[in-house]
């Protein structure tokens, strides 16, 4: 077996209203699958409403709070743009949330346009935190799930048909674009196109402060996951950005070995059958999501590790420390030393199992991993030094044992940057009058 830091899964939705509905998976159930997989660390995506930061802040601590066996943080989203907002987002800060997250698509409902992002990003700056971005051209997807619609394509599949690897390049290029003109770090969330790595790739190769975050179903799952004959089977596996050909899976396995990507998530925003159904005969209001949060970590070592796309080493790195480094949150979290947390995992890279939803801690009714076969398990995992998951005996969750992480202020990244742009920043000439023009 290995001794290993326990999983950080940096994006996930437990409990959020989305599309007319809210995720199925609880914390309590999705915290507990995230141990049994070695996952001690979740950062959950707030979503607020019209009454702002601070009361969906505590909304989503109370019920973490109330639930969670895992530790967590989270992560803002900035939906629009007021003054009030400006003002909120110094409180979250303070409350130990560092990164804000925009989304480029889901227009008429989360989307922000650039204005909205440069004014955000700047503000994020001046607070130290860094902003996420779903990347994502709201506006052609707008149109073109209008045009898919009226041609009477109105099944999964054209989900995917809607939003090409295209969209997601041109809005990833731009968001580093917005980055850099305002002077903070960016993280990609769920980069899952060649074209969204390139724009990234070309960000760092300027010395720009980039991340890509690679989901788990995108390195395993392709686009013909849309074009089964069944609908159910097809419509369990919609998710944004959807799932691509084998072209872009290869690119995001090199991009994890190259180091130009750097974190592995889930995105777990599961919705039941039941649920994904509101979408028949209309696409566009399929519920948007998957799960992953109990599988991540074995799936990876399983066709990453043992395949030899990854080394062992990396898989920790991107699972775990790399995403520690980039919250603010390392050593005490994605290590293995004195004075960290001890979140630890067991890891018993012989133990199999066939990923199936009939065995699965999570409550969701199917798993989009139905039938893979997994080699390395998590024999026991030690959250804070204590064992909260042992594979041998019925370990059961610990509702309200997770802990709020909160996050400081001003990442390594963030310091570095703003001392860079000072140095660089556009400055005035002072001219002499007698060298000015007279008259004029």
């Amino acid at each position: 077996c290995y001794v290993m830091p326990g999983g950080i899964d940096p994006h996930t939705h437990l409990e959020m209203p989305f599309m007319g509905t809210t995720t199925a998976e609880t914390w309590e159930s999705g915290t507990f699958a995230a141990l049994s997989g070695g996952t001690t660390t979740i950062i959950d995506m707030i979503v607020p409403d019209e009454r702002g930061l601070l009361v969906a802040l505590d909304e989503w601590l109370e019920r973490a709070n109330r639930q969670a066996s895992c530790d967590f943080g989270f992560h803002m989203s900035i939906t629009n743009w007021s003054e009030k907002i400006f003002n909120e987002m110094s409180d979250v800060v303070s409350k130990g949330v560092n990164t804000f997250k925009h989304f480029m698509a889901y227009k008429g409902a989360l989307m922000v346009n650039d204005d909205q992002m440069y004014a955000s990003f700047t503000r994020c700056g001046e607070l130290g935190a860094f902003p996420l971005v779903h990347a994502e051209n709201g506006d052609l997807i707008a149109s073109l799930q209008q045009k898919f619609l009226e041609e009477g394509n109105s099944g999964p599949e054209a989900h995917a048909y809607s939003r090409p690897p295209s969209v997601e390049g041109e809005a990833t290029n731009r968001a580093i674009t917005i980055a850099d003109a305002t002077g903070v770090p960016l993280y990609v969330v769920h980069t899952s196109s060649e074209d969204a790595h390139e724009a990234i790739r070309r960000a760092r190769q300027k010395g720009q402060r980039v991340w890509g975050e690679p989901l788990v179903q995108h390195l395993l799952l392709d686009e013909n996951e849309y074009f089964n004959e069944d609908w159910d089977y097809s419509a369990q596996r919609v998710m944004s950005p959807p799932f691509r050909d084998k072209y872009h899976q290869d690119g995001l396995w090199a991009g994890l070995s190259a180091g130009s990507l750097h974190v592995v998530a889930t995105d777990h925003c599961a919705f039941t059958t039941e649920q994904k159904r509101m979408g028949v005969g209309d696409f566009t209001k399929i519920p948007n999501g998957t799960g992953g949060l109990e599988d991540r970590l074995s799936l990876l070592w399983t066709y990453g590790v043992g395949t030899g796309r990854i080394t062992p080493n990396e898989f920790v790195a991107i699972t775990s420390t790399n995403i520690a480094k980039i919250l603010n949150i390392y050593p005490r979290k994605g290590s293995v030393m004195k004075g960290a947390d001890a979140d630890l995992v067991i890891w018993d890279p012989s133990a199999e199992k066939t990923i199936s939803a009939k065995t699965q801690k999570s409550i969701i009714d199917y798993n989009v991993f139905e039938g893979f076969k997994v080699s390395g398990l998590p024999r026991i995992t030690l959250s804070r030094g204590d064992v909260v998951w042992d594979s041998s005996t019925n370990t059961v969750a610990q509702p309200g044992r997770g802990k709020h992480i909160e996050r400081p202020s001003f990442p390594a990244a963030n310091t570095a940057l703003s001392t860079w742009k000072e140095l660089i920043a556009p400055r005035s000439i002072k001219r002499d009058s007698k060298l000015m023009p007279i008259g004029v």
